[in-house]
C-alpha cells in the first residue's frame, strides 16, 4: 500500500468529536443542568415528563419511558411481554452485544441469524426457518441509522403470532417508508450513549410503545415494580433516567434533524468520492428508508491494514463488530461455529466506519476521503 499520502493540510481526523457539538449549544446545556441543580430535583421528575412527550412525539408513538441506559431499555421491554426462561429470541447475530445479553440475562435463549449482506440488517429470509415452536420473539436491529426491512419481519411475526421489539438504538429519526424506527414493532428501544446522534451525558435510554397498559407497567418496572408507591404489583429493577440526562437530551433534540441532515450531506459526498472506487463498497441505503448515519461504515479488503494505514496518517476509523455475536465465547453453549452465518462472517472482516459527524469540516472529509482512497489503491 503506498504511504505517501500528504499530510499538511489536516493534522488530524477523529472518528468522532463531542466537544464539538457541546461547543454550539454550551449556554443552552449549561442553563438546563443550572436549572435541576437550582430545583434539586434529580431523579424523572417534571422535565423528564416534558423530554419524554416531545420524544413520543418524534418517534410518532403515543409514549415514550425514559430509563437509565439502552440495554436498561431492552431489559425493561422484554420484562413487559413477559420474556420467559426458556423462550427463544431471534436476532442478529452482527450488533452490539446488549441485543442478545439481554435475552440471555432473562433466561431465554438467543438464536442467531444472518443479515442482508448490503445493509448489514436482519434478513428475513433467514428468520423462517429458525422460528420453533419455542420462539417468542423476533428483535430486529436498525443497525448504523436505517430501519430493517420492517414489512417483511412484521408479516412473518403475524404469521406465527411472535411478538416483534425494535432495537432502535442506533437509528432513532431513521424513516421507512415515512414510518419512524420504534413505531413499526411491538416496542422500540433507544439508547443515548454519548456517540448516539442523541447523546446524553452519560448513559440513558427509553422505551417507544404506543399501547396504554404496557407504557403503565414499563414505568412501574423502572421503579422496582411500584412507581414509587411503595406497593409493588411486581418485581421490576432500578431502571430510571436522571433529570439532569433529560434535562441534556430535551435540548438536543431540538437539533436533532439538523445534525441527521448534516451527517447525510457527510454520507453523499463519501459517496460521490468512493462512486468509482472499485475497493470500497459504500452503504447501501433500502429502498424507502432515510438513514440518520449514525455510522458511515464502508466494505474494504485486508481491513485491518486499512485501518492501520489511516491511523498512521491521523484519519479516524473505527470497526463495528470484529466478531459476530453467534462466535463470542460467552455464547459458545449455542454451538456456533465458524460457517453458520456467512454473511455475518464476511462483514465482520470487512467494515471500517469513517468519521460522519455533523461538525466535521469540509477539509476534513475532504482529507478522509483522500487517504482512504490512497491507501486502498
Amino acid at each position: 500500500m503506498p504511504t505517501d499520502v500528504p499530510t499538511q493540510t489536516i493534522a488530524n481526523v477523529p472518528l468522532l468529536d463531542l466537544r464539538r457539538q457541546y461547543a454550539g449549544i454550551r449556554e443552552e446545556i449549561r442553563n438546563a443542568i443550572d436549572e435541576i441543580a437550582d430545583q434539586q430535583a434529580l431523579v424523572l421528575g417534571k422535565v423528564t415528563a416534558e423530554f419524554e412527550s416531545d420524544l413520543a412525539d418524534y418517534c410518532d408513538c403515543t409514549h415514550a419511558i425514559g430509563c437509565s441506559s439502552g440495554t436498561d431499555a431492552l431489559i425493561m421491554a422484554m420484562m413487559a411481554i413477559d420474556i420467559q426462561p426458556g423462550d427463544e429470541v431471534i436476532l442478529p447475530s452482527f450488533t452490539f452485544f446488549a441485543t442478545a445479553g439481554c435475552v440471555h440475562r432473562m433466561g431465554a435463549v438467543p438464536v442467531f441469524a444472518d443479515i442482508d449482506p448490503r445493509t448489514f440488517n436482519l434478513d428475513p429470509a433467514d428468520i423462517e426457518h429458525r422460528i420453533t415452536p419455542k420462539t417468542r420473539a423476533i428483535v430486529p436491529v436498525h443497525l448504523f441509522g436505517q430501519c430493517a426491512d420492517m414489512d417483511a419481519i412484521n408479516r412473518i411475526a403475524c404469521s406465527h403470532d411472535l411478538l416483534v421489539l425494535e432495537d432502535a438504538a442506533q437509528a432513532i429519526g431513521a424513516t421507512r417508508n415515512g414510518r419512524p424506527a420504534c413505531s413499526m414493532g411491538w416496542m422500540g428501544a433507544l439508547s443515548f450513549y454519548p456517540t448516539k446522534n442523541l447523546g446524553a451525558f452519560g448513559d440513558a435510554g427509553a422505551v417507544l410503545c404506543r399501547d396504554d397498559a404496557l407504557a403503565d407497567r414499563l414505568r412501574k418496572l423502572r421503579v422496582h415494580g411500584s412507581g414509587h408507591t411503595y406497593y409493588h404489583d411486581e418485581v421490576g429493577g432500578n431502571f430510571r433516567i436522571d433529570a439532569l440526562q433529560s434535562a441534556v437530551l430535551k435540548v438536543k433534540l431540538q437539533y436533532l434533524e439538523k445534525w441527521h441532515d448534516a451527517r447525510r450531506a457527510n454520507a453523499a459526498y463519501y459517496d460521490e468520492r468512493f462512486a468509482e472506487v472499485e475497493q470500497i463498497v459504500t452503504p447501501f441505503i433500502d429502498a424507502g428508508n432515510k438513514s440518520i448515519y449514525n455510522q458511515y461504515v464502508v466494505r474494504v479488503k485486508d481491513r485491518d491494514a486499512v485501518k492501520e494505514k489511516l491511523g498512521e496518517h491521523g484519519v479516524g476509523s473505527g470497526i463495528y463488530y470484529p466478531l459476530g455475536l453467534h462466535l463470542q465465547k460467552c455464547f459458545g453453549y449455542r454451538g456456533g461455529k465458524v460457517g453458520d452465518l456467512p454473511h455475518t462472517e464476511s462483514a465482520q472482516a470487512e467494515v471500517l466506519a469513517l468519521p460522519v459527524y455533523p461538525e466535521l469540516t469540509e477539509p476534513e472529509r475532504e482529507r478522509v476521503a483522500d487517504v482512504l482512497i490512497d491507501v486502498v489503491d
